[in-house]
This record gives structure tokens, sequence and C-alpha cells, in this order.
């Protein structure tokens, strides 16, 4: 796991950006076109935005999933996540070989369908968060880490809740689905390469968990310390829990690489 720690958020997402950028030419370059997943989500707003303001990616040649979606939500509702890609990536860059999830009538007949074409050929580039729980994707904790079902129905905890309503995406916790439609632990960890973007100081204590804590489904992020190439990017903040150590020598590097 390599980890890299910027000032500020801004900062964060033009570097996360740029290694995307890199990720998908070199995709592109290797067999003619590129497969990613995208993830949603206030933490992604800056990333998203340096993205999709580079002009060296032919989209054209971009095929794109998503990590959830909300059951029952409606598509044009303002916390949709499948409104939220179109927004924030699709209609910038006129990608339109995306295949979204739709949260209607038949969760697990979209679960299955999306699955199978994700499945069909490797993922080159993952894009995640973490949640305040500790999530990756809408698998809270206890996580399964074991299927290897690419799209799950879940449940969604509380805290993953109540993190909605403090994002300002829905006004109360009583408006938030209680399931949803999600990537599993298993399949996210089948991506070529896999960024994580996690800014904030409300998910310093997740960060810590991740990265110093067991690997356990209590802590669903810590999994990503299994794959062989991910990179997290952090904030001074979402960074502020780690042991002083780590922190001080995140400060003095421009990345450090940790052995699980």
């Amino acid at each position: 796991m390599i980890l890299r720690r910027f000032s500020d958020k801004a900062t964060l997402g033009k570097a996360a950006a740029a290694q995307a950028t890199s990720a998908i030419q070199r995709a592109i370059k290797e067999r003619g076109q590129a497969r990613i997943v995208t993830a949603t989500g206030a933490a992604q707003f800056e990333f998203l935005e340096a993205l999709t303001s580079t002009r060296d990616l032919d989209w054209s040649k971009i095929e794109a999933f998503h990590l959830d979606e909300y059951i029952g939500l409606p598509a044009g509702h303002p916390a949709s996540f499948k409104k939220f890609l179109i927004d924030n990536l699709a209609s910038k860059v006129g990608l339109s070989n995306f295949h979204y999830l739709d949260g209607g009538e038949n969760p697990d007949e979209t679960a299955r369908e999306v699955g199978r074409k994700l499945v069909s050929v490797p993922i080159d580039i993952t894009f995640l968060g973490i949640g305040e729980n500790g999530h990756i994707a809408f698998n809270d904790p206890p996580a399964d880490f074991d299927t290897e079902e690419p799209y799950l129905i879940v449940n969604l905890d509380e805290a993953c809740r109540r993190q909605q309503v403090g994002e300002a995406w829905f006004t109360d916790i009583s408006q938030v689905p209680k399931r949803a439609i999600s990537m599993s632990a298993r399949q996210i960890l089948k991506g070529r390469e896999l960024l994580a973007v996690v800014p904030d100081l409300r998910k310093a204590r997740a960060v810590k968990a991740c990265i110093e804590g067991e690997i356990s489904p209590n802590a669903p992020a810590s999994i990503l310390r299994r794959h062989p190439n991910v990179t997290v990017y952090l904030d001074d903040n979402s960074a502020s829990m780690l042991s002083s150590a780590l922190q001080s020598e995140l400060r003095s590097k421009a990345l450090v690489t940790l052995t699980s």
C-alpha cells in the first residue's frame, strides 16, 4: 500500500487525477480501451473535477462502472449515485459507455446483469473512498470478505446512513434508504490498480483502522492492504490520527510504501 499526503483537498485531487490519467492512458495504449470503476460522495468532488478537466484522455475508449447505488431512491434524487456520476463525470466528458446501477424495482436482476458485464474483462483502475465507519463501497462492518459475487444487496448500518445526512444528501436519517447494491470487497480487489481518495477529519478514525489496525471485516477498508497496487490519498486532516512515526514519515517523503 502506498500512502500520499497533501495539505489540502484541491492539491490532493489534482495529484490523484494525474495518477488516474496515467493508468487509463496506459490501458488504452496496451489494449485499445480502459475499464474503470468510479466512486461517489462529497470526498470525490475535487478529484473528479481535476480528472474531467484534463484534455489527455480519450473518453470514447473508456468503459465505466460504479461501486454502489441506493435501492428505492428515484434516479433524479440529489443523492442518487447515478445522478452524481452523470453530473460530475459522464456529462462533462461525453462518457457514454457507462454501466449504471439501477436501484429501482429489480435490484437483484440489476446486480446480476451489471455484475456479468463487470467480470467479463478485468478492471484497469478502481476509484474508491473510505466511509466514516470504514466501509468501502457500501460494505459496512462487518463486511463480507468471502463472497465472490461481484455485486451484493446489502443493509446499510446507522453510521453509514448518518454520514449521508452529515454530507447533506438528505435532511434526516428517515429519508436515507436502508438497502443498497454494492460491489463486493473481493470484487474490488480484482481491479489491476486501486486509488482511494480519502480527505477530511471525519475520516481520520477509519483511515487509522484501515492502515494501522487489524485486517478485519469490522474495518472493511483494511482489506485494501491485501492488494498489491493500491494508493491511498490523504490530507492533513484524514491522516491526523495515524501514529506519530507514520505522520512524520509522510511529512518528510512524497510517498510512503507500507507492507501488510
